[in-house]
């Protein structure tokens, strides 16, 4: 058993893991190709988040995919390139709506070099996922155009909040599905179509694909309330501080509003309040973390991360399709 990607994810065919690894491989150079700029400075930029690494989830979902069919087929890299190249341009902006500091471990772009160059950064790496899609057919270009509009639909329902009488819970979920669920089954689609799996194995792989991508995120809110910084790459507690409503936190408000306990309504007041103060902020952070609402949040990643395994159950029985339930146990792992 070989641990392969900064994800973590355990292979157990040497074939396999010798296709992911050149995979990927491939990838880091196309990364680095698509985000070179005549101009030193905005290649500068553009490859500041590429350069700190990460977890290539998305373009390792695509190299899982295609080995339903060709995985060496000419467009599953150039396809991973782009899926990756626009998850780091969302980074970018991300980064200056929420005024993030820090992101893989490095100062955030809008830290770096302000506001104005981080957006235009994203940008930037827009353009060059377009060029590259382009040449993958109408087809492609339709798909990433759909998953795209999804992606921002889901920031704007995430930002304008909940409709009256709307379960806020329900609404949370919706938002990751678009924000974070679109990408991840783009990933999946984009290996199996690439790759010249049959349509019902793109399929499957595409709903496996919204479903673990929503369950990643999830793991995500509660890694910002759980974890420390060397762990999740980010300043933990990022989203409270910015008063950006995680799962957990819509737990806790859900339980107040069925009654709650004093403790709870405590907690709620704590985090509804100015969390800019540093001692407010970790006071508000321990007291989630020591909250049922915490567990919570976990039940609902291991609910996700379930149903994405269960979808791939009529999937032939291959060192792929372990890999790809063992993307599932790594996430609820990580939610953990």
């Amino acid at each position: 058993m070989t641990v392969v990607g900064a994800f973590g994810l355990s292979v157990r065919d040497q074939a396999l893991e010798a296709d992911v690894r050149a995979g990927l491989a491939a990838v880091e150079e196309g990364l680095l190709a698509a985000t070179k700029s005549t101009v030193p400075f905005i290649t500068e930029a553009a490859q500041h988040l590429v350069l700190a690494g990460g977890k290539r989830f998305r373009p390792l979902l695509v190299t899982l995919a295609a080995q339903f069919g060709d995985p060496h087929g000419p467009g599953v890299v150039p396809s991973a390139v782009v899926v990756e190249l626009t998850h780091l341009a969302t980074l970018y902006h991300d980064d200056v709506m929420d005024e993030a500091q820090v992101r893989r471990g490095v100062d955030s772009a809008n830290v770096h070099w302000g506001n104005s160059v981080a957006v235009l950064t994203g940008d930037f790496l827009f353009a060059r996922a377009s060029h590259i899609l382009a040449d993958l057919g109408p087809e492609a270009v339709r798909v990433q155009a759909e998953a795209f509009e999804r992606l921002v639909t889901g920031q704007i329902l995430e930002t304008a909040g909940p409709r009256d009488g709307q379960d806020p819970v329900q609404h949370y979920l919706d938002v990751i599905a678009g924000k974070t669920g679109s990408l991840v089954a783009v990933s999946g689609r984009f290996g199996a179509m690439m790759s010249g799996a049959d349509d019902d194995v793109v399929d499957i792989l595409t709903q496996y694909g919204e479903r673990l991508g929503t369950a990643f995120q999830l793991a995500d809110d509660v890694l910002d309330v759980a974890s420390d910084s060397h762990e999740s790459g980010k300043t933990p507690g990022t989203d409270l501080r910015e008063g950006v409503p995680t799962l957990p936190v819509l737990h806790l408000r859900a339980r107040v509003a069925q009654g709650g306990s004093a403790a709870d309504r405590e907690l709620a007041e704590l985090l509804d309040g100015d969390l800019t103060d540093d001692a407010r902020h970790a006071e508000a952070l321990a007291g989630l973390r020591a909250h049922p609402a915490l567990d919570d949040a976990r039940r609902d990643t291991i609910r996700y991360a379930q149903e994405a395994r269960s979808v791939l159950g009529s999937l032939r029985d291959c060192p792929a399709k372990q890999a790809l339930e063992g993307l599932c146990d790594a996430v609820v792992h990580r939610a953990g």
